[in-house]
Formats: structure tokens, C-alpha cells, sequence
């Protein structure tokens, strides 16, 4: 059986402008994606360009969604290593995601209490008629 046309029109490699067509991300930070070892170079050109497999399109799109859920490039470098190393990352992943909830809990707490503090505040307000030496606004002045 022959193969099929899209198996003939798959490119083995890349070249980075390729990449940065194909996902959208500049590329500029795809050498630093790279720089940072988070996707693979296969070589470079005679010309100096790296030169990428098709992998690394969809592993950049991991990226990008790693990060809108607030993953650090660290974390996500870690998460990639497990699987480069050929295990699953989904536990790591569920695991980073449960620290994740909890940082924004606790970070919604703390916002909350600042709220109730700026609130109070502004219902304590008073409109100097005068500034002390130095003053500069009496409200918040500790």
C-alpha cells in the first residue's frame, strides 16, 4: 500500500519561523524557550538557524497553557523532564494545580482583608484643613 499524501507533506524538521507560524509565539521566545531547554534544537543551519522537530509545536502549546494556569517555566521545565524521561506527568501536573488553587486561596484572603482595611479606611476619612511639618496626607499617616 502506498503512503499517503500527508505522510509525504510532513516535514521532519523545522526551521524556528516555521515554528513561530505555526504556534503564533514570537520568535524570540522560542530561542528562549529553547536557551532555557524547555524544547529541543535538533541542529542548526549552515546559516547558524536551529532547526526544530514537529514536536516542538504542540509541546509549545503546552507551555502556553501551563502558563495561563500560573505555572512558573521552572515548573513547567519539570513537568517536561518527567515526561522526556517517558512517565506521565499527570500526577505532578494535578499536584502543581492543587498548590496552585491553594496559593490563589490564600491569596484572595489576603486581598480581602486589605479590602476591609482600605473600606475602613475611606469611612474614616477626614479632609485636613491644615498639614503638619513633613506631613503629607494625615489619612496615612501610620
Amino acid at each position: 500500500m502506498p503512503p499517503s499524501t500527508a505522510s509525504l507533506s510532513r516535514p521532519t524538521s523545522l526551521l524556528i519561523g516555521q515554528v513561530a507560524a505555526a504556534t503564533g509565539i514570537p520568535v524570540k521566545t522560542i530561542r528562549f524557550y529553547a536557551d532555557l531547554g524547555l524544547i529541543p534544537t535538533l541542529t542548526r543551519t549552515e546559516g547558524g538557524f536551529r532547526v526544530f522537530a514537529p514536536e516542538v509545536v504542540p509541546r509549545l502549546g503546552f507551555i502556553r497553557r501551563a502558563q495561563s494556569l500560573g505555572m512558573s517555566l521552572e515548573e513547567i521545565g519539570q513537568i517536561l523532564t518527567i515526561r522526556d524521561q517517558g512517565s506521565p506527568p499527570c500526577d505532578a501536573i494535578h499536584q502543581m494545580l492543587e498548590e496552585k488553587v491553594q496559593e490563589i486561596e490564600d491569596r484572595i484572603g489576603e486581598l480581602r482583608l486589605l479590602q476591609a482595611h482600605l473600606k475602613q479606611l475611606l469611612q474614616d476619612w477626614q479632609d485636613p484643613e491644615t498639614l503638619g511639618e513633613g506631613q503629607i496626607c494625615p489619612n496615612l499617616d501610620p
